[in-house]
């Protein structure tokens, strides 16, 4: 039986040869392109078109019509090709927006007029010029097919830009695409209408504003460009009253000449057949196997995303034919007499649980097989990524090179509470965090006692701290603490008794003052120094470790030129070195008026309780974001903490 797709959902494809079959209501111009496994294209052989139909695994159509058919052979495929994308423009001449033509459908079938494996019909398009339709995507050495339907107002230029090809590289290729295609007369007209088709060449484009879900991040992993504040991992505030968006975006590595090809993925163990493939840690790409990890944590929560995206979709469809289907039976008066009124509002529930129920079955599949991966996943990972109660801390030592990322927590969505998803936040950090200890935030704050509620956003300000220490070499991160009315000893007690603080916790307005100017001409000096092209010419007495500054109840004992310097340090500081980290109730800080509003929007706001105020950059869901701390009498930060001062001592000339 045919699997018919919505927006955002996969289906395993068991055989390696397949094609896809294309059915428009005009001609279309259909393409094929070659991604890695962050969806970003590189190489000389990205694209498969009239002019260049044939790549290792695909065979494009030759020219635009409304049926096409491709040829795939998977196992030909290229190893480090890891998406198989069909792409849809319109051709010159033709219909100026897939909004005012019928709606496409594409299929993917057994080869040779075989039977229909999966299907997706392209709805919701309006503006776009150009759309990807479907993919071909590996995940743990099988093949599945994924509905995308992402459009692009600005064409196909935009596409592959947003793909990760240079503007000007990216504006040949699609011209020379639709050149081959459709060869038109050199006219003013004909010069005025390609940059519509192609795109505006002078920078990447963003994608047009459908109700699909945003293409794979052009970042390798983690999300990419519709992102508000792309390129750091975290959630970023929204202006709109709308969730802020989580963003996995992987900052783009790019490898020199001399640098070795990236290794291919592990391969995943085997299975039964009939059976998905078992899972296998580090099966994702990277140079090593904390990249390798973090992109498959990234995988697993783009695959939660959007398959309960699906899911819910599919209930949502499901709910509106039956509704429709009732209004007919009602408004149709030969079902007022007799029976056959209750008789078709029978079938039409009948009919809606049936979809509800092939719905659930997909959702459960693909939910065992994320538990599944989660279950060899969470174990095998390092300590930055790992929760505290995971094993690997108990043998962890201060390592010779700094992280990756690092753990801020997990998240999961309701239809699953129980599958966790670490949330993960590249370093160095690029936007400072905000712990928030206000009531005001959540459900679970308002329930909870407010000096409980300010002693837990502390205790996790100060896990994150000792995780940060840890996970870094000895001499190459200080912390400094201002904490003006000393409320928050407790917590911070184990960083003073460990001795690992730059200096002790800074209290009253004088404290808060010497702290502050320090850290501020740490980032002049810094900058006027990498301005200079001098780097190595910094006084001796200033530390270029990387610094995080832990703000505790902000703004107890700022006064208008501290709350200056902290906003310079939130702007400016992160560049050179120097992070904010606080733990505060915005709402308190309220009698700066709008002074105030640029810092608490620059910086990603956790909570020290459940919470879902968190958005994945694909379908908006609202994550619910769990804290990780220590088990309740576990020694596990003291011990971290005295590796940490045993290894700068050891280190110290």
């Amino acid at each position: 039986m045919t699997a018919e797709l919505v927006r955002g959902q996969n289906h395993p494809v068991s055989q390696s040869r397949v094609e896809i079959r294309v059915s428009a209501g005009t001609p279309v111009l259909a393409l094929a392109s070659l991604a890695d496994e962050q969806g970003r294209f590189s190489g000389s052989q990205v694209l498969a078109h009239p002019g260049a139909r044939s790549l290792p695994g695909v065979q494009a159509p030759a020219e635009p019509a409304d049926r096409h058919t491709f040829a795939v052979d998977l196992e030909a495929v290229a190893a480090d090709v890891h998406r198989v994308a069909v792409l849809l423009v319109l051709p010159p001449g033709g219909p100026v927006r897939f909004g005012a033509v019928p709606a496409s459908h594409v299929a993917v079938a057994a080869p040779d007029g075989g039977t229909e494996i999966a299907g997706y019909t392209l709805t919701g398009l309006d503006a776009e010029t150009a759309v990807i339709a479907l993919e071909l995507y590996r995940r743990q050495g099988a093949w599945k097919v994924r509905a995308v339907g992402q459009g692009y107002a600005d064409g196909l230029g935009a596409l592959l830009a947003d793909g990760g090809l240079p503007a000007p590289a990216a504006g040949e290729l699609a011209a020379a695409a639709l050149r081959t295609a459709a060869p038109v007369k050199e006219t003013d007209a004909t010069l005025t209408a390609l940059p519509t088709l192609v795109g505006d060449l002078r920078a990447p484009q963003t994608p047009a504003q459908a109700p699909a879900p945003a293409p794979e991040p052009p970042d390798p992993p983690i999300p990419v460009s519709a992102v508000p504040y792309a390129g750091t991992p975290g959630p970023a505030p929204a202006g709109d009253g709308s969730p802020p968006t989580i963003s996995y975006t992987h900052p783009r590595r790019r490898r020199t000449s001399s640098e070795p090809p990236e290794p291919a993925p592990r391969p995943a163990a085997a299975a039964e057949p009939g059976q998905p493939p078992r899972p296998v840690a580090g099966d994702a790409g990277g140079w090593s196997m904390d990249e390798r990890l973090y992109n498959q944590v990234w995988g697993m929560f783009e695959d939660l995303a959007r398959t309960v995206a699906a899911y819910r979709s599919a209930v949502e469809f499901a709910d509106s034919r039956m509704d429709r289907e009732l209004d007919d039976a009602l408004s149709d008066p030969r079902h007022r007499l007799g029976g056959s009124g209750n008789a078709a509002r029978d079938t039409a529930r009948a009919r809606r649980e049936e979809l509800v129920a092939q719905a659930q079955a997909v959702l459960d599949r693909d939910l065992a097989q994320l538990i599944a991966e989660s279950e060899v996943v969470e174990p095998a990972l390092p300590a930055p990524y790992a929760r505290w109660d995971n094993p690997v801390w108990h043998g962890h030592r201060t390592p010779e090179e700094g992280p990756l990322a690092l753990r801020l927590g997990d998240l999961h969505l309701p239809e699953r509470p129980d599958l966790r998803i670490p949330m993960l936040v590249r370093l160095p950090l690029e936007r400072g965090l905000w712990i928030d200890n206000g009531r005001t935030g959540s459900e679970a704050a308002m329930a909870m006692d407010t000096d409980r509620l300010r002693r837990a956003a502390m205790d996790m300000a100060v896990a994150h701290a000792v995780r940060l220490l840890a996970v870094h070499p000895a001499d190459r991160f200080s912390v400094h603490v201002i904490d003006a009315a000393g409320a928050g000893a407790a917590s911070l007690a184990p960083l003073v008794r460990a001795g690992v603080l730059a200096a002790p916790p800074a209290a009253g307005a004088a404290g808060v003052t010497r702290t502050l100017a320090g850290l501020t001409r740490r980032v002049d000096l810094v900058q006027m120094a990498l301005r200079a092209g001098a780097p190595e010419d910094l006084p001796p007495d200033v530390d270029t470790a990387e610094q995080l500054l832990i703000v505790h109840d902000f703004p107890h004992g700022f006064d208008d030129r501290a709350v200056t310097q902290l906003r310079y340090l939130a702007d400016e500081g992160a560049a050179v070195g120097v992070h904010l980290l606080m733990v505060a109730d915005r709402d308190e800080a309220s009698a700066y008026g709008p002074l105030l509003d640029p810092l608490w929007r620059s910086l990603m706001r956790l909570s020290p309780v459940p919470d879902n105020h968190l958005a994945d950059p694909w379908v908006q869901h609202a994550w619910t974001f769990e804290p990780n701390l220590p088990p309740q009498g576990s020694r596990v930060l003291d011990q971290a903490l005295d590796r940490v001062a045993e290894a700068r001592r050891t280190t110290r000339p």
